[in-house]
């Protein structure tokens, strides 16, 4: 049975843990970009209306769903630098998610039910991140645009076009 604390649960997976988990993504990116020389780099947490600009993170109304890391230019742009940026996510989830794991097994970890949930959702993460195929909008996993660049030698990529994601306060355009 599906009770209050369940809900509370779910409530907190939704609003804590999951932008926490998507955070550790987009800075796996962050990190990798930034060997490659990176230019002009942000982090957008979330979709929908513009919320706030911290530094390089931007926060959209809605910041529990998506996000996504926006660079301008990649100073060493080459194939291998594209295979590692695009695996980065995958390889930052997992890192997490096995010492988590890890400092669960040696009960090194209060709140285990917390850490439980946070470890399940870096690997869904993971998982629908490292399978190479297109989501229903068209956009490829990480883990297609790996496929590709090693046996096409191309990057399969997607550009996201929607005015809603794209608005801004009127006094910052």
């Amino acid at each position: 049975m599906f009770g209050l604390l369940d809900f509370l649960r779910l409530a907190m997976s939704v609003f804590i843990i999951l932008p926490i988990v998507s955070l550790i993504r987009e800075m796996g990116y962050l990190i990798a970009g930034k060997i490659f020389g990176v230019k002009e780099a942000t982090i957008t947490i979330g979709s929908g209306p513009y919320f706030f600009k911290f530094w390089i993170f931007e926060v959209r109304r809605f910041y529990f769903m998506y996000s996504w890391c926006h660079y301008d230019s990649l100073e060493r742009d080459t194939k291998i630098a594209h295979i590692f940026i695009y695996s980065s996510p995958i390889l930052a989830n997992l890192f997490v998610a096995l010492v988590i794991n890890g400092l669960l097994a040696n009960d090194l970890l209060a709140h285990e039910t917390f850490w439980n949930q946070f470890v399940f959702y870096a690997f869904y993460f993971l998982l629908f991140d490292a399978i190479p195929m297109y989501y229903p909008d068209g956009q490829p996993s990480n883990g297609r645009v790996v496929y590709d660049l090693i046996r096409y030698g191309k990057r399969s990529d997607f550009t996201r076009n929607d005015p809603q994601i794209d608005t801004k306060p009127e006094e910052e355009e």
